[in-house]
């Protein structure tokens, strides 16, 4: 009985316990029975909700769920996107960015365009006429004496060889049968000439990668200052690798517009649809790998190049097909559907592709307008009084267009297509060489005045006058590491922390051909105090003589504080690369570091 009673007053005292955690913290229970849930509306003093009103909603609310309940809360439920404001601010920044891109790109693509035909035009124009000048000095040297180092100025030597380049190549195309070269491809399937095209795409990009830097070799060793005349004999073999190559471009490109040709005067243009869906499956390989601002630069610049070739193919292509119909205009609106859905499936391409390479990769659209005053800054620079390159060369090695084989071409496409006889036909082609010298002159002064306005705007008018790392001299020496010091690097910075002086300029009597002109000395902060004695105008800086050899414990002190700083500061610069270094003298085609 005793142990009876004993249970009995256990279990009376833990309901009792139980019954007081349940009329304290009534509403566990209730959400744990799915009767009532946990609102934040409730009040709440020190941690408990108020029990009153934990009641009061359970008696307005039905005791079981039900469908129409459901459906009901379903149908009047609502929320707030100000809630996650941050998000879609950023998505709504992003179609903005979307919609952006068209106007932005095609306006870098426009500038591009007009600067790629002024290079274009300066083949057929102004060449000829500063390969004659060059020409009638050489004439005249023996009349009016001969006086100073050199025949010919470094630009000079350079037009003549570009001439004599294009003379050469063009007696070599002649050589090439353009009708037979169309037949055979003709007689091809439809996938053989898929697959030619492609391979000549890819070609036609690795012969312009090499290209500029043969024609780069051949205009540094004809133009170098020389201590022996039998050094000059190696221009000849450079001579001879840059005819070799521009007269292989050449028959490239002609194998290009052949395939084009034939594509258009299929009867079912089934090739033709094929070479245009080959521009959508550039989408696929290029949206979806990651881009940095430096790389799409480098990709906006290989898409210009290629819409200026596609023209200059889709010109050549109209000239072989007007010529096969005895120049009948009726024929041109034939070809034009053709022409307009490749220049069509051109742009769609470029757009779709940076318009997803921005969005997914977070670029904003006003990264062109820094892609476009980059170009201009090349043209500008290479307006200055002492430029260390022409301007045709710097878009060729900027955009990987090189304008030789696409001239060498195009004059045998027209000489072969149109026939010249008689005066009134010479007479003709004076006037149309003529409108050539005028629509280039017009070009370039629009493109000149443009290309100020885009510097000025991009505040890179102080870089204008930064000096370019000078050559070494003509003895062929190495500069010391003091030199290496003093002298700034390609991208504008010093290789050393410390401040340096800039390099001083060459005297007039030196033979460095790349002189510059002096720097405005109000852009520049003023050098620190030297303690040797200024080195004289009349020969390059050299180390302070009078600094004491450091013992071998120091400089294994300096060498192990040196690689820290070296290393930070590579590391620093490695993202801030400058647009306008961005692999300057080998970039060119699709190619991506």
């Amino acid at each position: 009985m005793a142990d009876v009673s004993g249970t009995e007053l256990s279990e009376e005292k833990e309901a009792e316990i139980e019954l007081k955690k349940r009329q304290k913290r009534p509403w566990e229970d209730l959400h744990k029975s799915a009767k009532i849930g946990l609102t934040p509306e409730l009040p709440e003093t020190l941690g408990f909700y108020d029990i009153s009103a934990v009641r009061r909603e359970q008696r307005e609310q039905p005791a079981d769920p039900s469908l129409t309940r459901f459906i009901s809360a379903e149908l009047t439920r609502g929320y707030f996107l100000e809630h996650n404001e941050a998000k879609y601010t950023e998505r709504r920044e992003r179609v903005y960015t979307c919609m952006r891109i068209p106007k932005e790109l095609e306006k870098l693509m426009t500038f591009g365009f007009f600067l790629c035909a002024d290079a274009f035009l300066y083949v057929f124009t102004l060449l000829p006429l500063r390969v004659l000048l060059a020409v009638l000095r050489l004439l005249t040297l023996p009349c009016c004496g001969f006086s100073g180092s050199r025949l010919l100025q470094p630009a000079q030597v350079c037009d003549v060889l570009k001439g004599l380049i294009m003379v050469l190549c063009f007696s070599m195309m002649h050589y090439v049968d353009y009708s037979m070269m169309y037949h055979l491809i003709r007689g091809q399937s439809v996938i053989k000439l898929y697959i030619i095209y492609n391979m000549l795409e890819v070609a036609d990009r690795l012969f312009s990668s090499f290209g500029q830097d043969i024609l780069d070799a051949l205009y540094w060793t004809a133009t170098e200052p020389k201590n022996r005349k039998r050094d000059s004999i190696g221009v000849i073999p450079h001579f001879l690798m840059a005819v070799f190559y521009v007269f292989l471009h050449a028959i490239l490109i002609m194998v290009q517009a052949s395939t084009l040709n034939v594509a258009f005067n299929s009867h079912n243009k089934s090739l033709l649809t094929i070479m245009m869906s080959n521009n959508f499956v550039e989408i696929k390989g290029s949206v979806f790998k990651k881009f940095e601002k430096n790389n799409l630069f480098q990709m906006s610049n290989s898409d210009i190049k290629e819409r200026f070739t596609s023209y200059i193919l889709l010109l050549i292509v109209c000239l072989r097909n007007m010529e096969q119909f005895s120049w009948n205009p009726d024929h041109l609106w034939v070809l034009f559907p053709d022409v307009f859905m490749v220049v069509t499936s051109e742009v769609a391409v470029d757009i779709i592709k940076h318009a997803f390479i921005t969005k997914f990769n977070d670029i904003t659209a006003d990264v062109y307008s820094e892609y476009r005053a980059s170009l201009a800054f090349d043209l500008v620079s290479s307006r200055q009084k002492n430029a260390c390159t022409d301007y045709s060369d710097s878009v060729a090695r900027r955009m990987g267009f090189i304008p030789l084989p696409l001239a060498v071409l195009l004059i045998r496409v027209v000489m072969s297509s149109v026939k010249v006889q008689g005066a009134l036909s010479y007479t003709c082609v004076f006037l149309c060489y003529l409108g050539l010298v005028t629509l280039k002159v017009l070009n370039s002064i629009v493109l000149l005045g443009k290309s100020c306005v885009y510097v000025k705007r991009a505040n890179m008018e102080d870089k204008l006058f930064e000096r370019p790392p000078t050559a070494p001299s003509s003895a062929g020496k190495t500069p010391s590491r003091a030199d290496q010091t003093r002298c700034p690097t390609p991208s504008g910075e010093f290789k050393m922390e410390q401040p340096v002086t800039p390099c001083s300029p060459p005297p007039p009597s030196s033979s460095s051909v790349t002189a510059q002109p002096t720097p405005r000395t109000d852009l520049f902060p003023p050098p620190p105090a030297d303690p040797s004695p200024a080195a004289p105008a009349s020969r390059p800086p050299t180390p302070p003589p009078e600094q004491p050899a450091p013992s071998l414990s120091k400089e294994e002190e300096e060498e192990e504080e040196e690689e820290p700083q070296e290393t930070s500061e590579l590391k620093h610069r490695t993202p801030n690369k400058d647009l306008l270094e961005i692999d300057r003298f080998t970039i060119c085609g699709n190619r991506i570091d």
